[in-house]
């Protein structure tokens, strides 16, 4: 009886942070059956999000840390439409058409897995041409700053200098990351309409066999792109 105690007492999972980290560094159901592809995504996710965050903070900082007065993005980013300056409207319509594209993107997946090729390459091409539509509307608020406000990243006539070094390295290392998400998307697109993912065809890059799931993996990554476009907004363009 003693025996038995002492065994039954030895069997219980540990307390505290102790036990969470022992189950699940032994329990490999937990990680057994993540696809690689899925899980060097998230690794990638995550060390972007650790950049972006860098880039939203420390422009957080020079703006609270600046004595000259920071430039009123009302003004600067508003457009003139009928002779009136609307504020914001190109920035709504450019995050509108960014989040109508996750929309898109989600829908592409789940044909995906049905592996209905026809509604998921064009799923896939309707969220590229947002993407694309998204940097286009893009570089031309850049093209209106640079020629007609006159705003550098060294400076700018509205007020604090580092506004223009601070928002060509965001909105330019965001606009980075949709361009290589449309050309991903188009060439997953192409790979999709020819059958691709059906025949088990080899593909680019590697030699290894395509499948549906690389739709999913290119989904978190524009996800992910079109949700550090909410915090970009909310903090440079409404803040």
């Amino acid at each position: 009886m003693a025996q038995t105690g002492v065994t039954g007492s030895a069997a219980l999972p540990a307390a505290g942070w102790q036990g969470i980290v022992a189950d699940w560094s032994s329990d490999q159901r937990a990680f057994k059956n993540v696809p690689w592809g899925k899980a060097m995504m998230w690794i990638f996710l995550l060390s972007d999000t650790f950049i972006f965050s860098c880039f939203l903070i420390s422009y957080m900082t020079v703006r609270m840390s600046t004595t000259v007065p920071w430039p009123d993005s009302s003004q600067i980013f508003a457009l003139n439409i009928g002779g009136t300056d609307i504020p914001l409207i190109l920035i709504a319509i450019m995050t509108f058409i960014l989040i109508s594209s996750s929309g898109t993107m989600a829908m592409a997946v789940n044909f995906g897995y049905r592996r209905d090729r026809f509604k998921t390459a064009t799923l896939l091409l309707v969220t590229a041409a947002f993407g694309a539509t998204f940097v286009g509307m893009q570089a031309f608020e850049w093209s209106k700053l640079i020629f007609e406000e006159g705003v550098r990243p060294w400076g700018n006539p509205f007020g604090a200098a580092q506004f223009g070094s601070t928002f060509f390295m965001i909105t330019g290392f965001h606009g980075t990351h949709v361009t290589i998400g449309v050309i991903f998307l188009i060439a997953i697109a192409r790979k999709v309409l020819r059958g691709d993912f059906d025949r088990q065809r080899r593909g680019f890059f590697t030699s290894r066999k395509g499948h549906y799931e690389i739709v999913e993996i290119l989904g978190l990554y524009w996800h992910f792109v079109d949700l550090v476009w909410v915090f970009i907004f909310a903090l440079f363009y409404l803040w």
